[in-house]
């Protein structure tokens, strides 16, 4: 019996591309202390200050601060907005008094102190003034900093015909968005939210019944002090345990703008929400292409609350607005879900690990609601044998839809790997890889997490995968590789 036949070599290219986090990139941010005692006695002692001693103050503030952000002071009058209601005193104070008394309820906060990895690529929705055969593209990355809350950062950057990769370089400035405070959430698909989380209750049709078909989080809040002082005294802990559920899904679904004229590099989606607070990670973006011909980027991530994660829905068309959205239904578990870039057989498709083992493969009519899972990949090779996992959203391509996987091996080793659905049927596996296509090497294996590489999303430029990739949990780099050969090499 004649051996089998060695499959074609795959040939990778790795850019000199490196993604390092920066620490000089950090945020301005609320700074406020536990109790409102401290905050009355902090006013109080800046209230004490002579005018002239308030000035030289704010000058030392602006000299070692300003600079190092944008409009930092009409931040430090909105902080000052904030804590104005622990005065003691209408006197009207100058807008020095304001400024400094901002400053002292504000802090830094450098995003990118600890690692800045898990990207995902897409193309940019601006493909003016290019070159011929040129795309440009939006990275999206996972910064991680103090207290190893993450947020998400992006760069732009181009591929050209020759399929060099380059990135723009980026400001030191960073800013958060501002919340679109007039929100209105369609009450019948908030209904049903409720009920998947196990809140349908008479608490919550009370509240609901007060509502309008749509409503906003205004009006959502005035409805639940209503009713809760109507129902308290009956059932005090589970009152108290469905108005937080039901303020926590709203507060989970929202939308925040950035200025139009801000540098894709200065935009920063930091948590926001209660299912958030401890970070927003490994967002995978997919540019979806609607029925109309018209298209959208949604991005799957994973909520973290510092106990449990959750995954969410992201949707922007420009990167500018983006509105947060809860994912539901029996099937929304575990991390790492990766959608589609279109319907199929007029379903919304997902990829899913529901078990920290196996992918998964999932269909719904609904984008908010996931009900049912059906088994895809089971960890095959030596590489995979501890987990298998998507690495972004699957990519068509005419033989079918690739997929790009991680596998965890011995020593907890994570590679990339690839395989191939059917695109009319993707719960069908054409093909899938038997070695890893990348690797950690030598110069790869040290960071925050030794011994990884992992990706939340590539794009195929022309017939090349442009591949980013993180190290080790820490950085960022880039590889690319003939499509034609990965899918020779499969199996």
């Amino acid at each position: 019996m004649s051996a089998p036949s060695p499959r074609p070599a795959i040939h990778v290219s790795r850019t000199g591309i490196f993604i390092n986090p920066d620490r000089t990139r950090v945020l301005i941010r609320p700074f406020t202390p536990a109790t409102e005692q401290r905050i009355v006695k902090i006013i109080a002692r800046l209230l004490a200050l002579s005018e002239e001693d308030i000035a030289v103050l704010l000058a030392q503030v602006m000299t070692e601060f300003s600079g190092r952000h944008q409009k930092t002071k009409d931040l430090f009058l909105e902080r000052f907005e904030y804590v104005r209601p622990q005065l003691v005193t209408d006197l009207d104070l100058s807008e020095a008094r304001r400024l400094v008394i901002g400053a002292y309820f504000t802090h830094e906060y450098s995003l990118e102190a600890a690692a800045l990895f898990n990207p995902c690529v897409v193309v940019h929705p601006d493909q003016t003034e290019l070159p011929a055969g040129s795309t440009r593209f939006v990275l999206s990355l996972r910064a991680t900093g103090e207290g190893h809350i993450s947020s998400i950062t992006f760069r732009t950057g181009v591929v050209d015909s020759a399929n060099q990769v380059t990135i723009s370089a980026p400001t030191r400035f960073v800013t958060e968005p501002r919340l679109v405070t007039d929100t209105r959430f369609p009450k019948a698909r908030f209904e049903l939210q409720l009920a998947e989380m196990g809140f349908a209750g008479d608490y919550a049709r009370r509240v609901l019944l007060v509502l309008g078909e749509e409503f906003t989080l205004a009006e959502l809040q005035s409805a639940l002090l209503l009713v809760q002082n109507q129902v308290l005294p009956l059932d005090p802990l589970g009152v108290q345990a469905a108005s937080a559920a039901i303020l926590t899904l709203a507060l989970s679904n929202h939308r925040v703008c950035f200025p139009a004229d801000m540098r894709m590099s200065e935009r920063v989606l930091f948590p926001r929400s209660p299912s958030q607070s401890h970070g927003i990670e490994d967002v995978r973006f997919v540019r979806f292409s609607r029925e109309d011909g018209s298209w959208t980027y949604f991005a799957t991530y994973t909520a973290y609350d510092g106990r449990t994660t959750m995954p969410q829905l992201l949707e922007t068309r420009d990167f500018q607005e983006f509105t947060f959205m809860t994912l539901c239904g029996a099937a929304v578990q575990n991390k790492g879900m990766a959608l589609f870039p279109r319907k199929i057989g007029g379903l919304y498709a997902m990829l899913s690990r529901q078990d920290n083992e196996n992918i998964f493969i999932m269909f719904s009519e609904d984008l908010h609601f996931w009900r049912t899972a059906k088994l895809l990949l089971k960890p095959t090779f030596y590489w995979e044998f501890v987990q298998l996992g998507n690495c972004g959203s699957p990519i068509e391509t005419p033989r079918g839809w690739l997929v790009l996987s991680h596998g965890v091996g011995a020593m907890r080793k994570y590679s990339i790997g690839a395989f191939l659905l059917d695109l009319a049927d993707p719960t069908k596996v054409l093909g899938r890889l038997r070695e890893p296509l990348l690797a950690p090497m030598e110069d790869e294996r040290e960071g925050y997490v030794p011994n990884v590489v992992y990706s939340c999303g590539a794009m195929l430029h022309g017939e090349v995968l442009i591949i980013p990739y993180a190290v080790s949990d820490f950085a960022t780099r880039f590889a690319t590789v003939p499509l034609e050969e990965v899918l020779a090499a499969m199996e």
